[in-house]
Formats: structure tokens, C-alpha cells, sequence
């Protein structure tokens, strides 16, 4: 299993357009063979930063996620929408187990 956490700060004049393109990638993402779970958040003490949780059962299907022209669409925004470098993570998990209780 594979697990991605993508986080981009946006400039605070785009962050609306950012929002909206990462919204185009959360349905079609989530229909992908071998997609366990797609999200993506606002964070909480920072309007202008995004947080995508993606978890795959193998890198075949995030590659197939990442062909995605909806991707190819944010990908091609982040040069002129973003304050910072984006930050991705690629965890690589060999057991899953419940939380808690």
C-alpha cells in the first residue's frame, strides 16, 4: 500500500483558483481502480494551504491517478499559485490495522 501527502501553499490571490482545480481532481481520483482513499483539505490555521491524503493499493494505481488530466491541470497551475515549494511524501505501508478503542 501506498500512501501520498501532497501539501501546497497558495499565493492568497489564487488561492481560490488552486481550490477550485484541486475539487476537479477529488471524484475522478476516488473512481481510479485501486484507489483506497482520496482527499483533499483546507488546513485549519493557514486558509491558503491544501492538504492531499492519498492512499493506493500499489504504485500502479497512483500512477494511474497522477495520468489524470484533472492533475495535469493543477500541475500546470503551481508554477504562478504558489508561495512555497509543494512538499510530497510517499510512505510505502506493509501493514494496515484499525485505530483505536
Amino acid at each position: 500500500m501506498i500512501v501520498v501527502r501532497f501539501k501546497v501553499q497558495a499565493r492568497p490571490d489564487r488561492v481560490e483558483e488552486l481550490m477550485a482545480a484541486l475539487t476537479e481532481v477529488i471524484a475522478p481520483s476516488r473512481r481510479i481502480p485501486g484507489c483506497v482513499w482520496f482527499d483533499v483539505a483546507r488546513c485549519l490555521d493557514d486558509p491558503c494551504a491544501f492538504v492531499a491524503t492519498e492512499v493506493f493499493e500499489d504504485r500502479a494505481a497512483l500512477d494511474r491517478q497522477e495520468a489524470q488530466s484533472q492533475v495535469a491541470a493543477v500541475l500546470a497551475l503551481l508554477p504562478d499559485a504558489v508561495a512555497a515549494e509543494p512538499v510530497a511524501t510517499i510512505y510505502e505501508v506493509s501493514s494496515v490495522q484499525p485505530h483505536g478503542g
